[in-house]
């Protein structure tokens, strides 16, 4: 069954066209048969009346004559074969003449002034000298059919030939028509993800144009929702940093000021609670920028400088947990905002460094093509749990401290700059460990759509 509306029409004009086609065929066929009849009928009459006089004078000369031969046969000047054959008979119906090939049985001894048909002639009797004799003349109704077949058949080629032409006419006729339909739907599917801007419906037809109108509507109630959205998550995450910070100087303060171990540790604890609420805040207003879309710089950014920066800090903080950066000895400019590339490196690295085995090595490449992989040893994650690591607050089976945000932060970075987040455990060549690649990286070489947001 035709799911294209394009297949479907030029299937509907094509069949309409055909049985047309056959319709005309038909009529052509009758209209033809018509005539030739007509036609026939009337050369039949012209015939006769011109043969009339000519058989009477040969008749009366004959006569005259005393010739007494009463059924002459008209000889041939040469051997032919006679298309129409004649007789003229007198009124007691005795021979008086006819052609060389007239076969008398075609003839009806009966046969009355006018048009008569029989099975195998169609024959026509003109009378003359007021009615005494009586000219008849005969043609084969099979010289009809093969005229009328002839011509039908003349009818069929053209037909034959019209059709393909009239194929590519109406194939190219469906597509032209439908053209502003595609450039709809190319428009559409040329859009960044975070686009929600109304579609353009100028060119549209009219029995389109509502659909437009249907999916900008939606588009903007869609555009609302993830606005307030988006705003309630960061304004959220922006508030809560004031009181945080606020209550971590003053439990700190407390601390000191607890005049036993047991008191303190309990403070300790207050204090543990607010750093982890702190980092949750801080992530979430990392993931309300990476769902904002707003990914993509102004203009190409080295993704080198950035790496060796990020990992500089990582091993001053964290001396202890070596890191093997492997960078192209080329620049690989990209459009990719450099602070949502430092945001997405920053949170695989921790990633790696929370839950790989202590004391293994961290792998970081980056590749000329756009690619980026952070790989680490520790246990091999099954495919179900890789599958859910990209949502946000989902955890694996970990004791680490966390707050299950890292991998979908980096997850919509990616996603809004156009590139593909895989996930692999063990690392391809290993036996254990996980491995985060992130494919296709907008480079300069290639200038990324630039996505339209509404406000954040």
């Amino acid at each position: 069954m035709l799911r294209s509306l394009q297949g479907r029409l030029a299937a509907a004009l094509v069949a309409g066209l055909a049985v047309l086609s056959l319709a005309a065929a038909a009529a052509s066929f009758y209209v033809l048969r018509h005539e030739v009849d007509r036609m026939s009928d009337s050369a039949l009459q012209e015939t006769a009346q011109r043969l009339l006089p000519l058989a009477i004078m040969d008749i009366v000369g004959r006569d005259a004559d005393g010739d007494d031969d009463g059924s002459r046969r008209i000889a041939a000047v040469r051997p032919h074969d006679e298309l129409l054959t004649y007789a003229v008979r007198d009124d007691r119906g005795s021979l008086l003449l006819r052609s060389h090939d007239a076969d008398m049985a075609i003839f009806p001894p009966d046969l009355k002034a006018g048009f008569t048909s029989t099975a195998s002639h169609r024959i026509y009797a003109e009378p003359g000298l007021q009615g005494t004799i009586s000219l008849m003349i005969a043609e084969p109704l099979a010289t009809r059919r093969h005229a009328v077949i002839e011509a039908a058949l003349a009818v069929a080629r053209i037909l034959i030939l019209f059709l393909p032409v009239g194929l590519c006419g109406i194939w190219l006729i469906v597509r032209t028509g439908l053209r502003p339909i595609r450039r709809f739907c190319g428009s559409i599917a040329a859009r960044g993800q975070n686009d929600l801007t109304p579609l353009e419906k100028k060119e549209l037809p009219t029995e389109v144009a509502p659909i437009a109108d249907a999916v900008n509507d939606l588009m903007a109630r869609l555009d609302r929702a993830l606005a307030a959205e988006r705003s309630f998550t960061a304004n959220s995450a922006h508030e809560l940093r004031t009181p945080i910070a606020a209550a971590l100087a003053q439990t700190q303060r407390l601390m000191a000021e607890m005049p036993s171990a047991a008191m303190r540790e309990r403070v300790q604890n207050v204090e543990r609670a607010l750093h982890t609420l702190s980092r949750v805040s801080e992530r979430l207003m990392q993931l309300a920028k990476a769902e904002n879309g707003r990914v993509l710089g102004d203009a190409p950014q080295d993704l080198r400088p950035v790496l060796e920066l990020i990992v500089e800090d990582f091993r001053r903080v964290a001396s202890a947990k070596p890191i093997q950066l492997d960078l192209p000895d080329q620049p690989v400019p990209s459009w990719i905002d450099p602070d949502a590339f430092a945001i997405v490196v920053r949170n695989l690295v921790e990633n790696a460094f929370k839950h790989g085995a202590p004391g293994k090595p961290v792998g970081i490449v980056l590749s000329v093509t756009g690619t980026l992989s952070v790989r680490n040893h520790g246990p091999v994650l099954p495919d179900d749990e890789l599958e859910r690591l990209t949502k946000p607050f989902e955890r694996g089976a970990t004791t680490a401290k966390g707050s299950g945000l890292g991998l979908a932060i980096v997850e919509a970075i990616v996603r809004g700059a156009g590139s593909v987040l895989t996930l692999r455990s063990p690392v391809p060549g290993w036996q254990d460990g996980l491995q985060v690649t992130i494919e296709g990286l907008p480079l300069a070489s290639a200038r990324p759509m630039r996505e339209k947001t509404g406000p954040a």
